[in-house]
């Protein structure tokens, strides 16, 4: 089985912020395919059973807030006794430009805290990530307000063609492996 994890913060507040990003590619696949996500059993995240690519594929939105990401995926990774390459993360990142996709194999955390959480919890940087550009913070204004305050409306606008293309280069990469996905989405 493959999971699919979208890092982001649960709640209201946290809804539309460019931090969520993860949750938003998610729930363009959830919508896509005609299912919700749900409590999971015993764990502090939601999620959704679906077939892609002739296998069964876990949706998971962490419930714990962005830094402590790791310790639901890790959870989740031990109770299904799941290989670190059965795990697609996505999340947002502030060093590419607003929309723009990029899709790894490894790697470190990048100053992502979020990742940096999965990383150290799950104790490997041996999964795919895709991220998904939120665009460079506006000058004197901190990282963590910046990845905190909403989209304007022409940005969500943008996001959300982004989060569509997202969910196709997920979709590649459980289809083709992350090489085609990469060649096609980077």
């Amino acid at each position: 089985m493959k999971v699919v994890v979208g890092l982001g913060n649960p709640g209201k507040a946290y809804e539309r912020t460019r931090h969520n990003v993860g949750f938003e590619v998610v729930d363009e696949m959830a919508g896509r395919l005609g299912v919700s996500f749900r409590r999971g059993w015993l764990t502090k995240l939601l999620q959704a059973k679906v077939r892609l690519a002739g296998e069964e594929v876990l949706l998971v939105k962490p419930q714990t807030f962005m830094n402590l990401s790791g310790s639901a995926v890790a959870s989740l990774v031990r109770r299904r006794q799941m290989e670190p390459g059965d795990l697609i993360v996505v999340l947002d990142d502030v060093e590419l430009p607003l929309g723009q996709i990029r899709i790894r194999k490894k790697g470190g955390a990048g100053g992502h805290k979020g990742l940096q959480s999965v990383i150290q919890s799950i104790g490997t940087e041996e999964f795919v990530r895709v991220r998904l550009g939120i665009g460079p913070r506006p000058a004197g204004e901190e990282l963590v307000e910046h990845v905190l305050t909403r989209f304007n409306a022409t940005e969500w606008k943008e996001v959300k063609a982004a989060a569509i293309k997202a969910a196709d280069a997920v979709e590649k990469v459980l289809e083709a492996g992350p090489d085609r996905a990469m060649n096609e989405f980077n």
